[in-house]
């Protein structure tokens, strides 16, 4: 078990994380600062350069087993932080604003509990994931040579949750956090001078348009397998000028559904609806994808250890607002093992994820490094 002194180390070790926040893919120091932590800890084996800057320490059993992987991520988001906190981050505009400072935490605290009473059988991978709050980091270390080494047949995550009741966990089988899509539309015409317009190509009428018909592809509606949503959140039409008629405009639009088939084909016809709109009044038009999030969905047999693990620790939990319609990139380590995201409660007062004001409550480290220790050794053993 983690003792007084490990709790105040890790605390430490937390906080400092959340003074120097580095957004997705810029995580260079905050990996240094892992890789030190884990060295400590004598792994059989440390992974760097992940995906990018993504870490993994692998801890062996004697005998063989399944490969068990627990992660948490390593970026922090570009908004500035808001609190009267002595912690509080030291880099204008980015911040730890998520809890990726506490998850990270947590996984250092299982690495202890791992080093001093080791599995015995197979092997745990403590990953460090780079680039989660962008949708890139998962699908850049799974596409990692490196990471065939240590590929598993199981892999957990703990996200924290304002809102649910404190150390309270969400979970259930089946989807837990929607697929996503950032999809960024531009229409190029030719400008023109406002008295006369007609001498131009303005994308003001596919615009008007576009608002109205890539909402109607998705409404939203119950989250189940039809579940479609198109979000227009941001257009630019032209320059702020009273004498130009436009020659571009931008438009971003969210996609979001309930698997990865339904995000391809949505994601098909907003392209399609956009490019028909443009070639009716004569636009060039691209398209750019940003923020790609894959579906993330627990496999009942991952979900039903988790739920094993819970009881004979004594942990709450229940499926309250699960699924959700937020987006998180752990599903994809789901595509080729047996995987479960849990919602760990931050407390239903506690400040909204991405608010300027949150920070991860620390008293959650034990917690949640004690649901993963019991998980690895449910399936893997105790030497």
């Amino acid at each position: 078990m983690l003792t007084n002194f490990d709790l105040i180390e890790l605390t430490e070790f937390r906080r400092d994380l959340h003074k120097r926040p580095e957004v997705s893919g810029e995580e260079r120091e905050t990996a240094r600062a892992i890789m030190a932590a884990l060295e400590a800890l004598s792994p059989n084996l440390i992974v760097s350069d992940l995906g990018g800057h993504g870490v993994a320490a692998v801890f062996e059993g004697k005998r063989d087993g399944p490969t068990v992987l627990f992660r948490a991520e390593l970026d922090a988001l570009p908004i500035q932080e808001l609190a009267d906190l002595p912690w509080i981050s030291q880099y204008v505009g980015s911040g730890h604003l998520c809890g990726h400072d506490g998850h990270m935490t947590m996984l250092l605290a299982l690495g202890r509990l791992i080093a001093r009473s080791p599995i015995a059988s197979g092997r745990v991978v403590l990953m460090f994931q780079p680039a989660e709050e962008d949708g890139s980091g998962a699908r850049a270390v799974v596409s990692d040579p490196a990471f065939s080494e240590i590929a598993p047949d199981w892999a957990f995550a703990i996200h924290n949750e304002p809102g649910r009741p404190f150390g309270q966990v969400g979970i259930r089988a089946g989807l837990i956090n929607c697929a996503s899509q950032g999809l960024e539309i531009r229409l190029t015409g030719k400008t023109a001078h406002a008295a006369n317009p007609e001498t131009g190509t303005s994308p003001a009428r596919a615009v008007g348009y576009l608002i109205s018909a890539l909402s109607e592809l998705g409404t939203g509606g119950p989250l189940d397998d039809e579940f479609k949503l198109v979000t227009i959140t941001h257009i630019r039409v032209g320059e702020p000028s009273f004498g130009i008629s436009p020659g571009e405009a931008v438009i971003y639009a969210t996609l979001r559904t309930a698997n990865d088939a339904a995000m391809a084909a949505l994601a098909t016809g907003s392209r399609k609806l956009a490019a028909m709109a443009a070639k009716e009044v004569g636009l060039e038009v691209a398209f750019l994808v940003r923020d790609d999030f894959a579906a993330s969905v627990n496999d009942p047999d991952a979900a039903r250890l988790a739920v094993s693990a819970m009881d004979a620790l004594g942990i709450a939990m229940g499926d309250d607002g699960l699924p959700m319609r937020a987006s998180e990139d752990f599903g994809v380590f789901g595509r080729n093992a047996k995987a479960a995201m849990l919602l760990l409660g931050s407390g239903e007062r506690h400040a909204a994820l991405h608010n300027p004001d949150y920070d991860f409550p620390d008293d959650l480290i034990p917690v949640g490094a004690a649901i993963f220790d019991r998980i690895a050794r449910d399936i893997l053993g105790t030497a």
